[in-house]
């Protein structure tokens, strides 16, 4: 599910001008001595900022690799599902091209992903990335992707009014059961105060439920990716809960069918307490919906079990020559994959232009490589990082899990489910979770 950051999760997606450049090519330019590769997922003019930072890159790429010329397009979003497919198909997509991680197979079985096994030894960054993220775009014991970020969901909360509700700020709750019992006290505070919002419209909220699922230890499908597993007694208590929020302690509000923009103007205008999100939330709740660094924390997912991973990386054409395949892990390894540095990485840069540094994540690498990123990004923070001390230290014991396969298709069932428990009192949890499995089931046979 795409999370609305914008350094982190903006995307781009070119929509490519047939009198211009084709998307993607296997010309390599080789006559002119020149490697040339098309990229996607650069900044567009509407974001002044970014863009000036990517054009940078790009341009010192080129003067240090003199040998190589990146073509690159822009739009907004890096990939919109509508037409995702129909490209690939097609033979227009770019020769490096952006993918969400639940996209990786999907391109592999369709056979339009090159094999960058032979040469994934080239990438200086490759072994420093974290191995659950590589293994994303494992298939088959073959290299077919590089991941650029990652991120965890964890539970945003107002310090403040934990303070007002008389909780300590410092001490965030660990458990569902917390939850529920401080998002009664904050609603108690009333003026429209709502203790915990979620969402339920949109597929959004079926997002959200596996999310809660996957931190109460439980799963949307099976290990053979084959049967649903909600309707267990984690699936039961995910909805429980809401269900008991929402009727029996009114910590919830009594507008439901939110969405994502719904909530996080909430709580940036200080009339929520918490609510489910990625890092990427807190620098729009600031610059968009009102709200103030000191005021925003963020802990790690409740339930003590697991947490919902997601981000984005890039894949190559299968139609990308030897060369090209070169040029672009080089590419990569200039723009996203060194510590420190590149469009991603440069926070003195970043800090200069008052873009937030020092957010959690993403946390893309690890050992020595880490160590640097987060010297560098601790030496140039201008947000308060002790706030999210909880959710770094809490993520260390927990089971990073992907979106489902099918994953928008699975939300769309699952959003009526939790939809249904948040606006009808007498809504049954048994044949919902029933009915929903069955749907379920049926999505997945047909994959």
């Amino acid at each position: 599910m795409t999370r609305t950051g914008f350094r982190r999760t903006f995307v781009a997606l070119s929509v490519c001008s047939l009198a211009l450049t084709a998307c993607g090519s296997n010309d390599d330019d080789s006559a002119s001595g020149k490697t040339r590769i098309t990229v996607n997922c650069m900044p567009p003019k509407s974001a002044k900022v970014d863009r000036s930072f990517f054009e940078a890159d790009v341009a010192a790429f080129e003067k240090k690799n003199p040998d190589i010329d990146i073509v690159a397009h822009d739009a907004f979003p890096c990939q919109d599902p509508k037409t995702f497919d129909a490209k690939l198909a097609g033979g227009q997509m770019e020769d490096v091209f952006y993918t969400y991680f639940t996209d990786a197979k999907h391109v592999v079985d369709i056979n339009q992903a090159a094999d960058l096994t032979p040469y994934v030894k080239e990438l200086k960054s490759y072994d420093t990335i974290q191995q659950q993220l590589r293994d994303i775009y494992t298939v088959d014991g073959k290299i077919y992707g590089i991941p650029r970020t990652g991120y965890s969901m964890g539970l945003i909360y107002n310090r403040k009014l934990f303070e007002k509700a008389g909780l300590d700020p410092d001490t965030p709750p660990a458990t569902w059961a917390d939850v529920r019992a401080d998002a009664k006290k904050i609603a108690a505070l009333g003026g429209g105060t709502v203790g915990y919002a979620d969402y339920s419209a949109q597929n959004q909220g079926g997002w959200h439920f596996t999310a809660e699922l996957y931190s109460q230890g439980g799963d949307v499908v099976d290990a053979s990716g084959k049967k649903a597993t909600v309707d267990t007694p984690q699936g039961h208590a995910v909805l429980q809960n809401l269900h008991d929020m929402r009727w029996s302690d009114n910590s919830m509000g009594s507008k439901q069918l939110l969405v994502i923009n719904d909530v996080q103007q909430l709580m940036g205008s200080g009339k929520l307490g918490m609510y489910l999100s990625a890092p990427d939330n807190i620098p729009i709740l600031v610059k968009e919906k009102g709200g103030n660094y000191k005021d925003l924390a963020l802990a790690p997912m409740p339930g003590g079990q697991g947490t919902l991973i997601g981000g984005d990386g890039y894949m190559f054409s299968k139609k990308d020559s030897p060369a090209q395949i070169r040029a672009g892990l080089k590419w990569l390894d200039h723009m996203f994959l060194t510590p420190g540095s590149g469009f991603l990485g440069d926070y003195a840069r970043a800090k200069k232009n008052d873009a937030p540094v020092g957010l959690p994540e993403p946390r893309l690498f690890t050992g020595a490589a880490d160590a640097k990123d987060q010297e560098v990004k601790k030496a140039n923070a201008n947000v308060p990082v002790e706030n999210y001390q909880a959710f770094l230290d809490g993520n260390q014991s927990l089971k990073m899990k992907i979106e489902p396969p099918d994953a928008q298709q699975i939300y769309s069932v699952l959003d009526g489910v939790v939809s249904a428990v948040l606006t009808k009192k007498d809504a049954d949890i048994d044949q919902l979770l029933k009915d929903a499995s069955g749907k379920i089931d049926g999505i997945l046979a047909r994959g």
